[in-house]
């Protein structure tokens, strides 16, 4: 770009030429120096990026971001306006003479051919497996990442449901990125965002707010990352149940690794967005599909602070029987006073079934390096 020409004129209209990497799309917009978007009040943009989840550009969950050609974004930048209509509204240059926007032109291709990147990858250190990379401890953006516990080859019990998501929860909302990703290094700072942008079911769809079922356990009401991190503290399990199409969006693999982190063994929804569920699979949580979601969704929907769970079929998981039961208790002041046996399903393969037990796809590879280098 900058060989052409097409940098230098992007810039001297004001525009910020990025990378050809993530940017946009993962919420990297600072607007924090605009008053409207410090003071979180309503605004519009228009881009052309594939991604307008709510407040996904800025932090602003009042920003409502339009998605349009980049032609249109551009015609809207020049003219200040969302009403400008290029083929018919006119500009005014810095002599007071009014003119149209000319049909964009170009080539589709570069002329010159694309500029030679590197053929191939050089890495900057002589790196060797038992090097050490020293972390300071008190560092907020870097943590060592510790392997998460193997399945102990029992069922699950004593699981608590941590919250009945409603409706649409994007990966997004599982793991927001903006203001976070500079923790993206750091998995236990960076699980203080976990599932802050879902919507609860049992409490009127309010957002990021749950009831701790453990009594006497604070916070007895809370965020979810605040009562999820109580779970952790007290080793007590902890399951999601979910809707339609849960994670869809970008394939955000800490989306499954802060849930994983904070305690939760499975996630049951009335179905998946499919690299999600493959995502969870590699953090060694269980995803299972209701094999009747239009029923048995709802029971979980109604004070799940009073379910507890244990399963029927994990122990003896295999890639040919895809069946699993949730076998559900609702206790109220010390007594069971329901009974539930809900039928799921898992797609895990023979391969996934080998994350699953060794506690993550990472775990896994590490046993198995271990092994040949044993040889």
């Amino acid at each position: 770009m900058e060989r052409d020409g097409i940098q230098q004129a992007f810039e001297s209209i004001g525009a910020k030429v990025l990378a050809n990497a993530c940017g946009p799309c993962i919420g990297q917009w600072n607007r924090d120096e605009n008053p409207v978007v410090k003071n979180r009040e309503t605004n519009s943009i228009v881009s052309s990026f594939n991604r307008n989840f709510r407040a996904r550009n800025d932090g602003n969950p009042n920003t409502m971001n339009f998605l349009t050609s980049p032609e249109m974004v551009l015609s809207a930048a020049l003219s200040g306006r969302l009403s400008f209509n290029p083929l018919a509204d006119t500009l005014t240059d810095s002599e007071g003479k009014e003119f149209k926007l000319q049909p964009p032109t170009g080539d589709e291709l570069p002329k010159d051919g694309y500029a030679q990147g590197r053929d191939e990858y050089k890495p900057l250190l002589d790196h060797q497996p038992a090097m050490e990379i020293p972390i300071a401890p008190t560092s907020a953006r870097l943590q060592t990442l510790e392997a998460f516990v193997p399945w102990n080859g029992q069922e699950f019990s004593n699981t608590r449901v941590l919250i009945t998501v409603q409706g649409k929860c994007t990966t997004d909302h599982i793991s927001a990125a903006g203001k976070w990703l500079k923790y993206k290094g750091h998995l236990e700072n960076l699980s203080r965002n976990t599932l802050i942008g879902a919507a609860n079911a049992a409490m009127d769809g309010q957002v990021n707010l749950v009831r701790n079922s453990v009594e006497g356990l604070e916070p007895a009401q809370g965020t979810i990352p605040d009562v999820a991190l109580a779970y952790k503290n007290a080793n007590v399990p902890w399951l999601v149940i979910a809707d339609y199409n849960y994670g869809e969006g970008s394939a955000r693999e800490h989306a499954a690794m802060q849930p994983r982190f904070l305690g939760c063994n499975m996630v049951v929804a009335r179905s998946f967005a499919r690299i999600h569920e493959t995502n969870l699979k590699k953090q060694g949580v269980l995803p299972l599909v209701f094999a009747r979601p239009d029923e048995d969704y709802f029971i979980f929907a109604k004070d799940p602070h009073e379910l507890v769970v244990r399963t029927q079929g994990v122990r003896d998981i295999n890639e040919h029987n895809p069946v699993v039961t949730l076998l559900v208790e609702r206790i109220r002041d010390g007594n069971a006073i329901e009974s539930y046996s809900v039928e799921c399903r898992h797609t895990m393969s023979a391969d996934q079934i080998g994350w699953f037990k060794a506690g993550s796809a990472l775990n896994l590879i590490a046993s198995q390096q271990g092994a040949t280098a044993s040889i």
